[in-house]
């Protein structure tokens, strides 16, 4: 899978057309939990591609609200971009802003955890500690049930996604989890220096 672009690059340009920290936290957490997937999953060789994938994502969600996933590809283009991560990044919002259908392992990872990571940071920010760290799947799966916590994160979504990846959903937030707590430090390292 051919990326076609730098990560000076796309971080440029993810910073171009964001300028909220948490969209830029949210596209660091992606890039960082999707490296992670990629490897958890047997895609190691791939994982620069992943995680480019999980960076990219959300590039013209901030700017572009009504065109999200529509605007994507001429702002990726721009970078030098693949067709192949074009698609990725615009696989993603399938049925709700794209008719861009996940088809890769990858992009069906993507689907699952962008708005399942969202559910996380926002029961993160609620904890003592502000940390993944010692986010138990027990606290998780009670947020996921309150549908007035961290409304805006679509449980349909997230279901659906663990079952395009044929996985229970216990599955998918344990493994979603473990992702965060991995890349958490790095992430936050670099948004001291981003923002």
């Amino acid at each position: 899978m051919k990326i076609g672009c730098t990560r000076q690059d796309a971080v440029r340009l993810l910073q171009e057309y964001n300028k909220d920290a948490f969209h830029i936290y949210h596209a660091l957490t992606l890039e960082g939990c999707m490296e992670w997937f990629a490897k958890e999953s047997g895609y190691e060789e791939e994982s620069s591609f992943w995680a480019m994938a999980g960076l990219l994502h959300d590039v013209d969600f901030e700017l572009f609200p009504e065109e999200h996933c529509k605007k994507a590809p001429e702002l990726l283009s721009k970078i030098g971009a693949t067709d192949e991560l074009i698609h990725a990044v615009c696989s993603h919002g399938y049925g709700i802003c794209s008719d861009v259908e996940p088809v890769h392992e990858m992009e069906k990872v993507l689907f699952a955890v962008d708005e399942l990571t969202g559910l996380i940071g926002a029961a993160v920010r609620m904890r003592p500690s502000k940390s993944v760290i010692d986010l138990e799947l027990s606290s998780l799966k009670k947020k996921f049930k309150d549908k007035r916590f961290a409304a805006g994160c679509s449980r349909e979504t997230i279901s659906e996604g663990a079952d395009m990846l044929g996985w229970e959903l216990d599955v998918l937030m344990e493994k979603t989890i473990d992702a965060m707590r991995e890349c958490e430090d790095r992430v936050n390292i670099e948004m001291q220096k981003l923002c």
